[in-house]
């Protein structure tokens, strides 16, 4: 089982959201950052846990927990003239962009703050999210961080 973190912004789509959803699943798209689709595209797995974090938001954190419960496949809005993410250079014989679908597992409430998660960086190691000029909005953790953020959480 690998680990993860992925961003979004509450306005775009929220935990929220996610728990609305049919089977609270939805997929992951719209990455169109090489680095992120390669971790989506070539690394996860069904199975594998993940963060649900909040970005660009008052206080960015920690929102929920889910899990990748899809094989990798093709971003469809990718090859959609109409749709915002659209490129025309992806080639559905050969996509460029990949999602995978994740469920909700629990929301974390209260969320684990940017700030909180700051004043642990020592013991957190390269934590790509505490990483000056990081941006991605999937990134890997290491099985200690995915703990460490873990007994966070209030009791």
């Amino acid at each position: 089982m690998k680990y993860w973190l992925v961003k979004s912004e509450p306005g775009v789509f929220s935990v929220d959201d996610l728990a609305e959803c049919p089977g609270q699943t939805r997929w992951w798209k719209h990455v169109r950052n090489y680095q992120a689709r390669n971790f989506m595209r070539d690394e996860m797995q069904i199975g594998d846990r993940v963060f649900f974090y909040h970005s660009n938001t008052d206080i960015p954190g920690i929102v929920g927990i889910a899990e990748v419960v899809s094989k990798p496949y093709p971003d469809p809005d990718a090859f959609d003239p109409k749709a915002k993410y659209y490129d025309p250079k992806s080639d559905p014989e050969n996509p460029t962009w990949f999602l995978v679908d994740i469920r909700l597992v629990t929301k974390v409430e209260p969320p684990i703050s940017l700030k909180d998660i700051k004043q642990h960086a020592a013991s957190l190691g390269d934590l790509a999210l505490i990483r000056k000029g990081n941006r991605l909005s999937v990134m890997p953790l290491a099985p200690e961080q995915w703990d460490y953020i873990m007994s966070l959480r209030a009791a």
